[in-house]
């Protein structure tokens, strides 16, 4: 393990899964007080869940607090695996959720918050479980390494390397010089937001347990729903939908922006290249999927409550193209209706958004606007510099020259990714799944959007996969949260090399 401070490792780990277990206690009284049999369930798993990180903090004191570059990549990689291990309990031990692979699938479906579910009936899940599943979203949203950085100053270890490890993004924007009051500055934001529309969506006609749940997983852009058919069950409820649309928004413009725009700084948010991009991107392509919907949308398929009939209707048509496009680019996931069934040609739209990704230090995942912007700006210049060999010209993004370095660490990202999207379609074709699903599954699963096409559509789930696609699709999901190199690096020979 050549010179790797272990017991840091080991120590940070103990308080990932002591943080983890605390949270298995909140979901407990929603099954206790329903008189759920769940109930016990989740407070065993809570209870081992919490020793497990006590025996991990308290058998290893290490000499040193400084974490490296490397214990950073292997605490935040093996902390998501411990978060995903330990947070299959409650569905193991309740006996919601039986099988392992189902368990461990939905999960980091939660804790990467992609929103991809193998439940066929969830209305007919315990509450307490439902409660715990929305949870895990929002551990993973803001992401419980920088929750966890908020409190290390208690424990005298330092925590910018794993701030760097969790987001490995080209935005290094910070609120605070000190990266723990950073840290916290994030969370009283995300935990306001979340308050925020949960009161709205009370409002607006939710029941107080589903607007709990919506709320958690609207900000940490996951898209668990508690409702079998997902937001398409409120179509009749359209200032549900608007609230919800409104907070995925937020949820994925960069929470530096949204910090700027709390503080009044309204002129700084649109200053930035990249919330300009994302915004009027959404808006553009929404206004687009809304004519397809109101001029070629068949007039004759059946209407049921996740097909919702808008042809014609040119508030609903527009409402629904808001909504589903906005939760493709953001990875949120939620569904108000098939877009599958909207034509071919806004299928392949969808099919496009899958590979955007929202804004770098939000709760998004994808390959993230900004990275978009920069190679398309790279591109450019290339023509110009083909022009002009001899002229140096640097991309530059919001006013500021952007280094080489970034710009190859973004195309080696772009290459990287699209790589594994297509060498993991082929694995799923040969795990069993017919080419669009296939296609559908593996963006979905690295980009941790949610709804995928063929057989993973957003009227369909995840369930009839084999445990092997299901591990697979694990996998994807925990490499796309962590935005490929920090898991990806483990596995190379000179990441293990004495320095």
């Amino acid at each position: 393990m050549g010179n790797l401070n272990l017991k840091i490792i080991y120590r940070f780990l103990g308080i990932t899964a002591i943080l983890n277990g605390l949270f298995m206690f909140i979901a407990f009284p929603f099954s206790y007080f329903n008189d759920e049999d769940a109930a016990n369930g989740i407070l065993i798993a809570g209870i081992f869940t919490v020793l497990i990180g006590l025996l991990l903090y308290f058998l290893n004191k290490p000499k040193s607090t400084n974490i490296h570059k490397k214990e950073g990549y292997l605490i935040v990689t093996l902390g998501w695996l411990i978060l995903s291990f330990t947070g299959m309990l409650p569905y193991l031990f309740s006996g919601a959720i039986p099988s392992i692979p189902d368990a461990f699938f939905e999960t980091i479906s939660g804790y990467s918050t992609t929103g991809s579910s193998i439940l066929t009936d969830i209305e007919s899940m315990p509450k307490g479980i439902l409660f715990w599943r929305s949870v895990t979203h929002w551990i993973g949203g803001m992401g419980i390494i920088v929750l966890t950085i908020a409190i290390l100053p208690l424990l005298g270890i330092g925590g910018m390397q794993l701030f760097m490890a969790e987001a490995p993004g080209p935005s290094a924007d910070k609120l605070h010089p000190r990266i723990t009051d950073t840290a916290k500055r994030l969370y009283l934001i995300y935990v306001a937001l979340t308050f925020a529309e949960f009161f709205l969506l009370k409002i607006a006609g939710m029941t107080w347990f589903d607007a709990i749940n919506h709320a958690m997983a609207t900000l940490s852009t996951g898209g668990f729903s508690t409702k079998n058919s997902s937001i398409a069950y409120y179509n009749n409820l359209p200032f549900v939908q608007y609230i919800i649309i409104f907070f995925m928004l937020i949820a994925g413009t960069n929470f530096v922006l949204i910090y700027f725009a709390l503080k009044g700084k309204i002129r700084k948010v649109f200053q930035s290249e990249e919330f300009k991009y994302y915004l009027f991107g959404i808006l553009g392509t929404s206004a687009i999927i809304a004519i397809l919907i109101i001029f070629y949308q068949d007039p004759n398929l059946q209407t049921t409550i996740a097909h919702p009939n808008v042809y014609g209707d040119t508030e609903s048509a527009i409402r629904h193209a808001l909504f589903m496009v906005t939760s493709v680019v953001t990875t949120t996931g939620f569904v108000s209706a098939d877009f599958t069934t909207w034509s071919f040609f806004a299928t392949a739209i969808f099919f496009a958004l899958f590979f955007t990704g929202g804004s770098a230090g939000s709760t998004s995942g994808g390959v993230k606007v900004v990275r978009h912007i920069i190679m398309l700006k790279n591109s450019f210049l290339e023509f110009k510099k083909a022009l002009h060999p001899n002229a140096i010209i640097p991309v530059r993004y919001d006013g500021k020259s952007v280094s080489q370095t970034i710009v190859f660490n973004i195309l080696s990202f772009f290459i990287i990714y699209m790589l594994i999207f297509i060498v993991s379609s082929v694995i799923l074709t040969f795990l069993g799944l017919d080419f669009m699903s296939a296609l559908g599954a593996a963006a979905s699963s690295l980009g941790n959007i949610g709804p995928g096409l063929g057989s993973v559509s957003p009227v369909n789930n995840f369930a009839h996969l084999s445990s092997t696609a299901k591990w697979f699709c694990s996998f994807l999901m925990l490499i796309g949260r962590l935005e490929l190199f920090t898991v990806l690096i483990l596995f190379t020979p000179f990441f293990w090399r004495k320095s």
